[in-house]
């Protein structure tokens, strides 16, 4: 296909990356960052713009790989007639094309992408919906040849995954990132957490996440919570997350 990539961010350049080795055309790539449009133009091979109005008209599709809060704001900009638009967001539902676009619908890839960082998308589920049946399966083509998970789900359906990826993905990484920081406290290399990092996340995905609850809260150890709370007393934020997921295990092993 051919296709003019709107953004030039983390998704839009690992998704256009990828378009481009299976062979697809990008035919230009838009962003507000003329350093970012142009780097990744390059790699592309293809011309670059920062004006919204100069957008190349005969492109088969336009992806909109851009932050959620400018989706709405980017699709009301331009006319767009019959051409086909989707949005890369797991947040924003299909029908802010309603009132301004004929044909659309939403591509979305469910991955955490970096932009300096090349992904394989073959087992990435790539979320789809569109306005038509028609332009379902033109979507559910191109998907196809980066993806071997294809799945079809509405609105409602991608931002429930969406809500469920801040909880699996973002708190977790930040969950991370704060007990790096209180083995550094001490002098401890964050080394020593890794393997305990790898070996939570395989059971996770291998078995029911709550059938394998270790720790002291699922074994309502509570001598060890108020030591570790103790240990916190610096730290009253911390106090707070902790007792908040310990009363979340503890009524989950009860119901």
């Amino acid at each position: 296909m051919k296709i003019c990539m709107i953004g030039a961010g983390n998704l839009a350049t690992q998704l256009s990356l990828t378009l481009f080795d299976k062979g697809h055309q990008v035919l230009q790539v838009f962003s507000k960052t003329e350093k970012r449009a142009k780097d990744l133009a390059s790699a592309l091979n293809c011309s670059f713009t920062t004006d919204p109005n100069a957008l190349v008209k005969n492109a088969d599709l336009y992806i909109i790989a851009i932050k959620d809060q400018a989706i709405e704001s980017f699709i009301q900009s331009r006319e767009w007639g019959s051409s086909l638009v989707v949005h890369t967001a797991g947040s924003i539902s299909m029908d802010v094309f309603a009132a301004n676009c004929k044909s659309y619908g939403v591509f979305y890839p469910f991955q955490t992408f970096s932009i300096d960082k090349r992904i394989n998308f073959q087992n990435i589920p790539m979320c789809l919906e569109a306005s038509s049946d028609e332009n379902l399966k033109i979507l559910s083509d191109l998907a196809s040849t980066i993806s071997d998970n294809i799945q079809i789900y509405n609105s409602e359906q991608r931002q429930q995954i969406h809500l469920a990826s801040a909880f699996v993905c973002n708190f977790v990484n930040h969950l991370f990132a704060i007990g790096k920081d209180l083995v550094e406290e001490k002098g401890i290399d964050f080394e020593i957490l890794k393997p305990l990092i790898m070996e939570t996340a395989t059971k996770g995905v291998l078995k029911s996440p709550k059938s394998v609850q270790t720790g002291p809260a699922s074994r309502k150890d509570y001598l060890v919570m108020d030591k570790h709370l103790a240990m916190l007393d610096q730290h009253p934020d911390l106090q707070i997350i902790y007792k908040q997921l310990s009363e979340r295990i503890i009524k989950s092993t009860i119901n």
